[in-house]
Protein backbone atom coordinates (compact mmCIF):
# COMPACT_ATOMS: atom_id res chain seq x y z
CA UNK A 1 0.00 0.00 0.00
CA UNK A 2 1.40 3.45 -0.83
CA UNK A 3 2.17 5.68 2.03
CA UNK A 4 0.02 8.60 2.19
CA UNK A 5 1.85 12.29 2.14
CA UNK A 6 1.45 14.79 4.70
CA UNK A 7 -1.02 17.09 2.56
CA UNK A 8 -3.34 14.13 2.20
CA UNK A 9 -2.97 13.40 6.53
CA UNK A 10 -3.63 16.63 6.89
CA UNK A 11 -6.17 16.87 4.53
CA UNK A 12 -8.28 14.12 6.67
CA UNK A 13 -7.48 15.96 10.22
CA UNK A 14 -8.83 19.46 8.82
CA UNK A 15 -11.77 17.35 6.55
CA UNK A 16 -13.47 14.97 8.92
CA UNK A 17 -15.56 13.31 6.66
CA UNK A 18 -12.43 12.29 4.19
CA UNK A 19 -12.06 9.11 5.30
CA UNK A 20 -9.40 6.40 4.18
CA UNK A 21 -11.45 4.34 1.65
CA UNK A 22 -10.95 0.84 0.47
CA UNK A 23 -10.18 1.39 -3.14
CA UNK A 24 -11.32 -0.73 -6.20
CA UNK A 25 -11.26 0.49 -9.27
CA UNK A 26 -14.33 -1.25 -12.12
CA UNK A 27 -11.57 -0.52 -14.64
CA UNK A 28 -8.29 -2.22 -14.55
CA UNK A 29 -6.93 0.06 -16.81
CA UNK A 30 -7.79 3.30 -14.80
CA UNK A 31 -5.32 4.85 -13.00
CA UNK A 32 -8.33 6.69 -11.25
CA UNK A 33 -10.65 4.59 -9.63
CA UNK A 34 -14.51 4.95 -10.53
CA UNK A 35 -15.12 5.46 -6.67
CA UNK A 36 -12.52 8.95 -6.37
CA UNK A 37 -13.74 10.03 -9.57
CA UNK A 38 -17.35 9.79 -8.21
CA UNK A 39 -16.02 11.66 -4.90
CA UNK A 40 -14.61 14.29 -7.60
CA UNK A 41 -17.70 14.69 -9.24
CA UNK A 42 -19.53 14.66 -6.00
CA UNK A 43 -17.91 17.86 -4.67
CA UNK A 44 -19.50 19.29 -8.05
CA UNK A 45 -22.52 18.26 -6.98
CA UNK A 46 -23.65 21.21 -4.23
CA UNK A 47 -25.85 24.51 -6.27
CA UNK A 48 -23.11 26.54 -3.74
CA UNK A 49 -19.82 24.87 -4.77
CA UNK A 50 -20.64 25.13 -8.25
CA UNK A 51 -21.26 28.97 -7.68
CA UNK A 52 -18.34 29.95 -5.73
CA UNK A 53 -16.64 27.91 -9.14
CA UNK A 54 -18.01 30.44 -11.11
CA UNK A 55 -17.35 33.75 -9.71
CA UNK A 56 -13.76 32.31 -9.13
CA UNK A 57 -13.95 31.60 -13.30
CA UNK A 58 -15.46 34.67 -13.91
CA UNK A 59 -13.92 36.98 -11.22
CA UNK A 60 -10.54 35.56 -10.54
CA UNK A 61 -8.85 35.51 -6.98
CA UNK A 62 -11.32 36.41 -4.41
CA UNK A 63 -11.18 36.64 -0.50
CA UNK A 64 -13.51 34.47 1.56
CA UNK A 65 -15.26 38.03 2.50
CA UNK A 66 -15.77 38.52 -0.97
CA UNK A 67 -17.53 35.17 -2.00
CA UNK A 68 -19.83 35.42 1.19
CA UNK A 69 -21.11 38.48 0.21
CA UNK A 70 -21.64 37.43 -3.52
CA UNK A 71 -23.13 34.03 -2.36
CA UNK A 72 -25.33 35.60 0.53
CA UNK A 73 -24.21 32.58 2.87
CA UNK A 74 -22.80 32.56 6.31
CA UNK A 75 -18.84 32.76 6.46
CA UNK A 76 -18.92 29.55 7.69
CA UNK A 77 -20.76 27.78 5.59
CA UNK A 78 -18.64 29.28 2.77
CA UNK A 79 -14.95 28.33 4.27
CA UNK A 80 -16.77 24.54 4.74
CA UNK A 81 -17.28 24.57 0.77
CA UNK A 82 -13.94 26.11 0.43
CA UNK A 83 -12.50 23.40 2.18
CA UNK A 84 -14.16 20.60 0.24
CA UNK A 85 -13.61 22.58 -3.16
CA UNK A 86 -9.68 22.48 -1.83
CA UNK A 87 -8.92 19.20 -0.68
CA UNK A 88 -10.66 17.90 -3.92
CA UNK A 89 -8.12 20.27 -6.09
CA UNK A 90 -10.81 22.62 -7.92
CA UNK A 91 -9.25 25.55 -5.82
CA UNK A 92 -5.87 26.81 -4.47
CA UNK A 93 -5.87 29.41 -1.57
CA UNK A 94 -3.21 32.25 -0.73
CA UNK A 95 -2.75 33.35 2.42
CA UNK A 96 -1.80 37.39 3.02
CA UNK A 97 -1.32 38.16 6.58
CA UNK A 98 -4.71 37.40 8.22
CA UNK A 99 -6.56 37.36 5.18
CA UNK A 100 -7.43 34.11 2.86
CA UNK A 101 -7.61 33.76 -1.16
CA UNK A 102 -9.38 31.58 -3.22
CA UNK A 103 -8.67 30.91 -7.01
CA UNK A 104 -8.95 28.08 -9.26
CA UNK A 105 -6.48 25.57 -8.98
CA UNK A 106 -6.95 24.25 -12.78
CA UNK A 107 -6.90 26.80 -16.04
CA UNK A 108 -9.24 23.82 -17.40
CA UNK A 109 -12.14 24.51 -14.64
CA UNK A 110 -14.10 26.95 -16.83
CA UNK A 111 -14.40 24.66 -19.56
CA UNK A 112 -15.79 21.74 -17.28
CA UNK A 113 -18.28 23.35 -16.17
CA UNK A 114 -19.44 24.35 -19.62
CA UNK A 115 -18.94 21.24 -20.62
CA UNK A 116 -21.49 20.25 -17.67
CA UNK A 117 -23.97 22.39 -19.03
CA UNK A 118 -23.77 21.90 -22.50
CA UNK A 119 -24.33 18.30 -22.00
CA UNK A 120 -26.84 18.67 -18.98
CA UNK A 121 -29.30 21.03 -21.16
CA UNK A 122 -30.84 18.81 -23.51
CA UNK A 123 -31.65 16.38 -20.60
CA UNK A 124 -32.47 18.99 -17.82
CA UNK A 125 -36.36 18.06 -17.01
CA UNK A 126 -35.30 14.74 -16.98
CA UNK A 127 -32.10 15.42 -14.59
CA UNK A 128 -34.67 17.43 -12.68
CA UNK A 129 -37.39 14.29 -11.84
CA UNK A 130 -34.29 12.17 -11.22
CA UNK A 131 -34.47 10.98 -7.61
CA UNK A 132 -31.70 8.83 -7.51
CA UNK A 133 -29.67 11.89 -8.57
CA UNK A 134 -30.89 13.79 -5.43
CA UNK A 135 -29.65 11.08 -2.73
CA UNK A 136 -26.37 11.79 -0.75
CA UNK A 137 -25.89 7.94 -0.52
CA UNK A 138 -24.66 5.77 -3.25
CA UNK A 139 -27.27 3.09 -4.09
CA UNK A 140 -26.54 -0.04 -2.59
CA UNK A 141 -25.14 -2.69 -4.81
CA UNK A 142 -27.82 -6.23 -5.57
Amino acid sequence: MAERTREQVDNRARHPRIAAPHVRSSDSTSDVPSEILARFLHALADPTRLRILEHLSRDGELHVSALVERLGQPQGRVSAHLSCLRTCGFVRVRQDGKFRYYALADHRIPALLALARELARPNAAAIASCIIATRHDPPEET
